[in-house]
């Protein structure tokens, strides 16, 4: 049996930090959506999802996919952001002050983003 379980890593997909920072990078990201074409990938790499890391052969299979129970998964899984090795470090002990400081500089930027939201919102209410 030990051959059987070998072989269920060449079916393996991107991991989901990786597809985070894909995801975060929006050159990244528009240039997954619009691949050129490939003839070595399923249908010629211009049915791809993004989130699962998979190539379709038709839109309508990527289509179905997107419905489907595993994509929805992924796609709630990636909306949390992944461990950064600053807290897996932190969880065992060390670097503890690396991850505060870690900490303090993403609630800086998350308060920053906010109020940029709220003044779009702002001159968007204005507008009207």
């Amino acid at each position: 049996m030990g051959s059987i379980r070998r072989s269920k890593t060449k079916r393996r997909t991107r991991d989901l930090d990786q597809v985070y920072n894909d995801i975060a990078d929006p050159s990244t990201l528009q240039k997954l959506s619009n691949q050129p074409i490939d003839e070595d990938k399923p249908g010629l790499g211009q049915f791809y999802c993004v989130e699962c890391a998979k190539y379709f052969e038709t839109d309508f299979a990527n289509t179905v996919h997107r419905r489907g129970k595993n994509h929805k998964r992924r796609v709630r899984m990636l909306k949390e952001q992944p461990m950064s090795q600053a807290e897996i470090d932190a969880a065992a002990g060390v670097g503890v002050a690396k991850y505060a400081e870690f900490v303090k500089k993403y609630e800086e930027e998350k308060r920053e983003k906010d109020e940029e939201v709220e003044k779009a919102k702002k001159a968007v209410m204005e507008v009207e």
